[in-house]
């Protein structure tokens, strides 16, 4: 096996600073998220239909920022172990490319795409 070839700081600050980006994100919180009011009288039937969508939205966005905050977390615990840019499936090289294109990647495009189906 080759090793890949991956400057570890340049890829280490790229997932610093999308960690940063998605807590950000976070931490401004979401209205949408919030419990939606039940009191007929205040809210009608079709705006309590979209806070309640709203809310489920939210809520999803919320859950996919933080699976995305444990893969970039993960990532960098591969860096500082020496195993980043290795496939966690078959051991073989990632190719950069995807690696610059997503940076917490933990397998190569054919294990991925074995993945998938």
């Amino acid at each position: 096996m080759a090793e890949p070839e991956i400057d570890d700081a340049t890829f280490r600050r790229r997932l610093v600073d999308l960690r940063a980006e998605l807590q950000a994100v976070e931490a401004t919180g979401d209205e949408a998220a919030g419990v939606v009011e039940l009191d007929q009288s205040r809210v009608g039937r079709l705006s309590r239909m979209d806070a309640l969508q709203a809310q489920a939205m939210s809520a999803e966005s919320r859950r996919r920022r933080q699976q995305r905050v444990r893969a970039i977390e993960a990532a960098l615990s591969r860096i500082e172990h020496g195993d980043y840019g290795w496939c966690a499936e078959c051991g073989e090289a990632i190719d950069r490319r995807r690696l610059e294109f997503d940076p917490a990647a933990e397998l190569c495009i054919g294990c991925a795409e074995k993945g998938e189906q």
